[in-house]
């Protein structure tokens, strides 16, 4: 069973940095799709980066130029780089994976993914 476990999370003022990572394990292979999403109360879930099976970077307008997503696929990690945190980017992040081949260089739709993480609360204060 693929387990995933973020960390990274914390609370940082506007203009500051996180690092966000997840951690795979159970996975039979490296050769995963992921994304990362974020949740803010009262808000839908929305996808920010991902990176499919081609190795395409994907991003929601509202991070590009701030957010850099990156994995390493011999340890099954994938991270988030966040730079220049706004208010707005407060939320919990979660970590997805799954298998199967997805490509195109475009956010992964939610319901391709298999594999959920716990999340890591990111808190930005202005």
């Amino acid at each position: 069973q693929v387990q995933l476990v973020e960390s990274g999370g914390g609370s940082v003022r506007s203009g500051g940095s996180l690092r966000l990572s997840c951690v795979a394990s159970g996975m039979t292979d490296a050769s995963y799709v992921w994304g990362w999403f974020r949740q803010a109360p009262g808000r839908q879930r929305e996808e920010v980066a991902a990176i499919d099976s081609d190795g395409h970077e994907s991003y929601v307008d509202s991070v590009k130029g701030r957010f850099i997503m990156s994995r390493m696929r011999a340890k099954k990690t994938v991270y988030l780089e966040m730079n220049n945190l706004k208010p707005e980017d407060s939320a919990m992040y979660y970590c997805a994976a799954d298998q199967r081949y997805y490509a195109g260089g475009y956010l992964i739709p939610a319901d391709h993914y298999k594999y959920w993480g716990q999340g890591t609360q990111v808190t930005i204060s202005s």
